[in-house]
């Protein structure tokens, strides 16, 4: 019994012994996770340089021109659109805003000159949508003007912008992943309201690949999943610019957009984007 006793005891000591030693010794939990979000956030700064640096940070506005499809169930609807379209980024010292211009053919006669017109306009502004045509301007409708927001919340530029300068923000990098049968390295963005997005970026040139977010559907009580995938990607005034952009919603493509030119820093004038002068011009 005695020696029992005495061996509990030497047990004991060891153990608080060893409990002491471990309470001296840096978490090992805590201090892979150190290096995970060090590792996400030096990926997410080889993006920004990759993409421009400083000159893509402060850009003011983007023009571009171009054609868009839309596709049901993987299958591309048969009509190609044409459109210009205008960004107002926020380092131009206003809110951002975009303008786009649909073009249709014209007819073909002696009065009017072939070509393409544009017949339709959406403007976006930081909380609403317009659309505008001969007729006049009226409200787009809410889920799509909710859908759009909620896109641009979770773009590239608003993880630069905002995302990354969020309080309590978690930066996760996830190792690696394919995309388009390349290897990207993949990074998730976590705010403290469960918000939550995931970048991929290309291994070899760090420019963003795919863009990942998920949102909870309020009808269906279930989760949706928005992904845009960027390829095809020319340098233009120095600054890499993706002319191939691919939409998915919930594994389905819904839509790919092919730019055919881009100009940056226009100056392009504020009432652009002022759906209320667009209809001025029209009448």
């Amino acid at each position: 019994m005695k020696r029992l006793t005495l061996w509990i005891l030497c047990l004991l000591s060891l153990s608080m012994l060893a409990s002491a030693q471990a309470r001296e010794i840096p978490s090992a939990q805590s201090s892979a996770t150190g290096d995970v979000e060090q590792r996400g956030r030096a990926l997410l700064d080889q993006m920004v340089q990759a993409l421009g640096g400083d000159a893509w940070l402060n850009r003011r506005d983007m023009e571009s021109s171009g054609r868009t499809a839309t596709f049901f169930h993987n299958q591309p609807n048969e009509w190609v659109i044409y459109f210009d379209s205008w960004h107002r980024f926020s380092a131009s010292g206003q809110p951002e805003a975009e303008r786009v211009g649909f073009l249709t053919d014209r007819a073909l006669n002696m009065f009017v000159p072939s070509g393409k017109k544009i017949d339709v306009v959406q403007i976006w502004t930081p909380t609403a949508g317009y659309e505008v045509t001969y007729k006049g301007r009226v409200a787009l409708p809410k889920d799509q003007v909710a859908d759009a927001i909620r896109r641009r919340n979770h773009s590239v530029e608003a993880v630069v912008h905002t995302w990354l300068k969020t309080p309590g923000v978690m930066i996760i990098s996830e190792g690696q992943s394919m995309v388009m049968r390349r290897v990207a390295d993949k990074v998730t963005l976590l705010l403290p309201t469960n918000d939550a997005v995931t970048l991929e970026l290309d291994a070899a040139t760090h420019l963003p690949m795919r863009r990942t977010f998920e949102w909870r559907n309020e009808q269906f009580k279930d989760h949706d999943e928005d992904v845009e995938e960027y390829d095809d990607y020319h340098t233009v005034q120095g600054l890499p610019t993706a002319f191939i952009t691919t939409r998915y919603r919930n594994g389905d493509m819904v839509n790919q957009r092919f730019l055919t030119s881009v100009q940056y820093n226009q100056e392009v004038a504020g009432d652009m984007f002022d759906p209320d002068h667009v209809v001025l011009k029209k009448k």
